[in-house]
């Protein structure tokens, strides 16, 4: 499984570099929760006020691991554009 920097910002079209779609895929709340280091029902929050990008596979919540990065990011751009930083 490809190891995931902090900072690592994924290319235009989502994966990350040098991953396949397995590595950047995470199953299930749990392990979404575990990579974002919330708790599991934060997640489901986030998810039922449609502010995480995440999807479903059959009733399996899903999410890519580069979309989640770029969330954030764009979560701390947000925070800090009107900081003048």
């Amino acid at each position: 499984m490809t190891q995931l920097r902090a900072g690592a910002i994924p290319p235009e079209g989502g994966a990350l570099p040098g991953a396949n779609l397995a590595d950047d895929l995470l199953r299930g709340a749990d392990a979404i929760a575990d990579f974002m280091g919330m708790k599991r029902r934060q997640i489901y929050h986030l998810t039922e006020t449609s502010r995480l990008p995440v999807f479903r596979v059959g009733s399996v919540l899903c999410a890519r691991r580069s979309t989640l990065l770029g969330w954030v990011e764009d979560q701390e751009r947000r925070a800090t554009a009107g900081c003048g930083q």
